[in-house]
């Protein structure tokens, strides 16, 4: 099999493509809140704050945030001052007291089992299976598996190849010598990185089996002399102390507030000084009104993650409260952007 040149892009732009994939679950979250919560009827009584919606309905902060993000970001509420009200779009069409009601229109989606995972999810914070799959370990558990973890490094491998181009080029690199690429998955980051890159060494940091997976697809690549994979733990296990420059693409938003800072502390206890922290992931608006696109796909990670898509301002209060400075942002393709942060030399 012959390499793919990591270096090649595409000559049409697959946006829409991965926004129906992306955006898959939103409706079952709209219609949760619609059909099973009334919230837009309830809200357009009683504008609230985040807390408050969550005593209201019984709800839990993370998924409710994600839910007020999607709503926001369709124009459906908006905020003022930390307290969320209905627009006049949301009251013409998603109240019951409207005559352009739309609630019924939804009603025959209600049986769902997406939309009935969100009502579990928002109501107790626990993710569910992976594509509402019964009798099954939750995502997390099944990357333990041979088969699912081969499955799923696959379905993102695919996705890595045209945007792990976009990130490489994004990146001033120069001067930079050894990569870690923490929950790496694939190594296909890390590999189109030190395509991008020639002086760039890699490591791929994950857990077995995908340790194992990674190898083998970066042989194929043709990388193996210049990425080499590392099995181990990102929460457990310490991270190589060798490298001035940390990558998490697509893993933070898998993981909550407290995990995500476990994550920035460790990589800034191990990077060298001077060093570099790069974040690409889909991202929120700092004040997080969008982009619609993210917060759609926010949703589908609330549903099957223990995360969600942070925003801008999140992700630099976590960096900066881990020590991390000189925060820089850009998009890069597909919705999705990369933050870099710098450790102190000093």
């Amino acid at each position: 099999m012959t390499p793919i040149n990591l270096t090649l892009v595409p000559k049409t732009n697959p946006l829409e493509i991965y926004r129906y994939r992306d955006g898959l679950y939103a409706v079952d979250l709209l219609t949760a809140a619609v059909v099973h919560l009334d919230f837009f009827t309830w809200l357009g009584k009683n504008p609230s704050a985040a807390a408050a919606i969550c005593a209201h309905f019984g709800t839990t902060s993370r998924p409710t945030d994600v839910m007020l993000t999607l709503f926001t970001a369709n124009g459906f509420i908006a905020s003022q001052g930390g307290i969320f009200h209905i627009t006049d779009l949301g009251r013409e069409h998603l109240t019951k007291d409207s005559p352009w009601n739309l609630t019924p229109y939804y009603a025959s989606l209600k049986d769902r089992p997406v939309t009935k995972d969100f009502l579990a999810v928002l109501k107790t914070d626990k993710p569910a299976n992976w594509g509402s799959a019964k009798d099954a370990p939750d995502w997390h558990k099944a990357m333990e598996t041979e088969a699912f973890a081969n499955s799923f490094t696959t379905a993102m491998d695919c996705r890595g190849i045209y945007l792990g181009q976009a990130l490489a080029t994004r990146l001033d690199l120069s001067g930079r010598k050894r990569l870690l690429d923490i929950g790496g998955g694939s190594g296909i980051y890390a590999c189109s990185l030190v395509a991008h890159h020639p002086h760039l060494r890699a490591t791929v940091f994950d857990q077995r089996p995908v340790d194992q997976i990674a190898a083998k697809l970066i042989a194929r690549r043709g990388f193996t002399d210049r990425v080499n994979v590392l099995a181990g733990d990102m929460f457990k296990d310490p991270l190589p102390r060798d490298c001035d420059v940390h990558l998490y693409s697509n893993v933070l938003h898998d993981w909550g507030v407290s995990e995500v800072r476990q994550l920035v502390v460790a990589s800034f206890n191990a990077l060298k000084p001077g060093g570099m922290l790069i974040v690409h992931d889909a991202f929120i608006n700092a004040d997080k009104t969008g982009p619609l696109p993210v917060a759609a796909y926010s949703a589908l990670l609330m549903h099957s993650t223990q995360g969600k898509c942070y925003s801008t301002a999140e992700y630099e209060e976590l960096l900066d409260e881990a020590g991390f400075r000189e925060f820089q942002f850009c998009a890069t393709a597909a919705d999705r952007g990369v933050m870099t942060a710098q450790k102190p030399k000093s």
